[in-house]
């Protein structure tokens, strides 16, 4: 239900009925398709590639390419009331990818903001460590009064990532170099989720007071209700 959730997210902090918010989970296993992906002539066999590797497909909020969430992973996203959303896309992508990418460094890593050579769901503003391998990756969405930013960061398992989308790009029609997946255990061997979540939310601190919210039944009874057009369709029958 995470692109769900971000929809309606978004769609109540546009409409002033929510403040700001973050959102920092663990989505488990799946491949995120983003627009590009679902109108390509691969798509259907590259959901069926990923979900023979075990990972189902979702068509995500924001654009880019195909990335994938695993147990190794962490998603966090920022739901932010802006009038005038447009004109602030770069400050809010050099502003967060500032913030991720400093935690990073408070663990010890030698990070950076840029993409790395042939690198998946390729980006401005991909977070890599020493200008080699992707550690994180964002995407953005706007609609009238508000943006929606989200990241995919990879703690660890990035071989299994690899493995998950290195079929799913073939599928695609796109290069892929698994080479250029990395995770924050390949820097900092050892690293796990709560190390992770505890650095980015020492970040967060810094910047704002945050306040812990339990999201309302209303709000996860519709984006449950809204889930499944968010889920990739499955591949169709044979014979």
């Amino acid at each position: 239900m995470g692109p769900s959730l971000s929809r309606v997210l978004l769609e109540q902090v546009a409409a002033g009925r929510r403040p700001a918010t973050v959102r920092l989970s663990r989505p488990g296993r799946v491949v995120a398709f983003g627009r590009r992906d679902v109108v390509s002539p691969g798509y259907v066999d590259a959901v069926k590639a990923a979900a023979e590797g075990g990972f189902p497909g979702m068509e995500r909020l924001t654009g880019g390419r195909a990335a994938a969430f695993s147990e190794g992973a962490l998603s966090l996203t920022f739901t932010l009331p802006d009038p005038r959303p447009a004109e602030r896309t770069n400050q809010r992508f050099a502003e967060l990818t500032g913030l991720v990418s400093g935690a990073f460094g408070d663990l010890g890593i030698d990070a950076r903001i840029g993409p790395v050579p042939d690198e998946y769901c390729p980006g401005e503003f991909s977070v890599n460590a020493r200008g080699q391998i992707k550690l994180a990756g964002v995407g953005q969405r706007m609609i009238r009064g508000a943006a929606h930013v989200g990241f995919v960061i990879l703690v660890s398992g990035s071989e299994l990532v690899a493995d998950a989308l290195e079929p799913v790009y073939a599928a695609l029609g796109l290069d892929f170099n698994r080479g250029s997946v990395g995770s924050l255990e390949d820097e900092a061997p050892g690293i796990g989720r709560g190390q992770a979540e505890g650095a980015l939310i020492g970040r967060l601190r810094r910047d704002a007071r945050l306040e812990p919210v339990e999201l309302d039944r209303s709000t996860l009874t519709e984006a449950e209700s809204r889930a499944g057009g968010f889920r990739s369709p499955p591949a169709p029958a044979i014979g």
